[in-house]
């Protein structure tokens, strides 16, 4: 009888060991195959942008549908002083990779990741500094913004001068930035830069709105834009953004998105503002969300360290949507098309704000 209850409690005590054994972090770089994934994105902000942060979040939502894990999207709401302690504590909970994006909480990770080595950790559009080491539980994913920026410049000044019917035959074009930050300028030096490319003496209005969560002051700043003789504004601004469509569509004047196909989220809610979107610079942040999910499952995901996703990564790109072949005649979008192929191909060197 004693010899049966030791043999009984010897192999509880193996099944037990196994069940921890399997429930186990694996470690960076190996497959992730015994157990259910759980992913938590983390958004400094809100949803709801038709931007940025709503463009991260479907790439959480494809992953879930498609490689059957376990997320959720938690939204901080723009008081700063939130993002710590909350990232802090999703990383205590019971998640195996946190995502974060934005400069504004790449620092907080950075804090945050090596006090829980058995956890994961994702920064979409800015990186860790990995130099300060502790940090090989950490991927970070930037963009090559100024890359589709330089082709939206150079179609923007292409349209200025056309036959559309809400251009006019003044050489002045618009930018709207969110605040006056490296990311930002990013966009803003690829944009001019292109406009450049096709028209040397094209002026650019750039505005700063000091906010990503003012539309208000986005469309104030954008209809001061189309009275100084712009026909068509690059919204980089995030929530603020929405005003500039708000503006184009109030001014009859042209607009292009950001981050997320806008045309596209407005056409079915708003089909008459929609058709003042000429196209979108895509920050596909969908499509990177999605694959470093997939690659980490496989364990290719190569954790301590950063990529940087352009146009030969399809990180970014222009929006080829039916009001882009609609309003933007076949020839110009071959040349638009052709300026691709020259960015990825190296002939064109696009300008960075990083480092400047």
């Amino acid at each position: 009888m004693k010899r049966f209850i030791f043999l009984t409690l010897m192999l509880i005590f193996i099944v037990s060991a196994l069940v921890y054994t399997g429930g186990k972090k694996e470690e960076p770089g190996t497959a992730v195959e015994d157990k259910e994934l759980r992913v938590v994105l983390y958004v400094n902000g809100n949803l709801g942008d038709k931007s940025f942060f709503d463009s991260a979040n479907r790439g959480l939502q494809r992953s879930i549908e498609e490689f059957g894990i376990r997320g959720r999207t938690v939204e901080g709401g723009i008081d700063p002083s939130k993002w710590e302690p909350d990232i802090a504590q999703l990383a205590a909970g019971n998640w195996d990779i946190v995502i974060a994006g934005t400069w504004q909480v790449v620092e907080f990770v950075q804090k945050i990741a090596p006090q829980h080595p058995d956890k994961y950790f994702i920064t979409y559009d800015a990186a860790v500094d990995f130099s300060q080491g502790n940090l090989d539980n950490v991927y970070s994913m930037v963009y090559k913004q100024n890359e589709g920026s330089f082709l939206v410049g150079a179609l923007a000044a292409i349209l200025t001068t056309s036959d559309l019917p809400f251009a006019n035959d003044i050489k002045i074009i618009g930018f709207l930035g969110g605040q006056d930050i490296p990311v930002i300028n990013d966009f803003r030096m690829g944009y001019e830069q292109g406009a450049q490319y096709i028209s040397p003496d094209v002026r650019v209005i750039a505005s700063y709105v000091g906010s990503f969560g003012d539309p208000a002051k986005g469309k104030e700043l954008a209809l001061a834009q189309f009275d100084q003789g712009a026909d068509i504004s690059f919204n980089v601004a995030a929530e603020s953004g929405l005003g500039l469509i708000d503006a184009a569509y109030e001014a009859k004047k042209y607009a292009i998105g950001v981050d997320s196909d806008q045309y596209l989220l407005f056409k079915d809610s708003d089909p008459e503002k929609a058709k003042h979107i000429v196209t979108s610079m895509m920050k596909n942040v969908d499509n990177s969300v999605y694959r470093a999910i997939k690659l980490h499952l496989s364990g290719e995901l190569p954790y301590g360290s950063a990529e940087s996703l352009g146009l030969k990564e399809k990180g970014v790109g222009v929006a080829d949507n039916e009001n882009y072949r609609k309003l933007v005649p076949e020839d110009i979008r071959k040349k638009i098309a052709e300026l691709e192929e020259k960015i990825i191909s190296g002939e064109i060197k696009v300008k960075t704000a990083f480092g400047e």
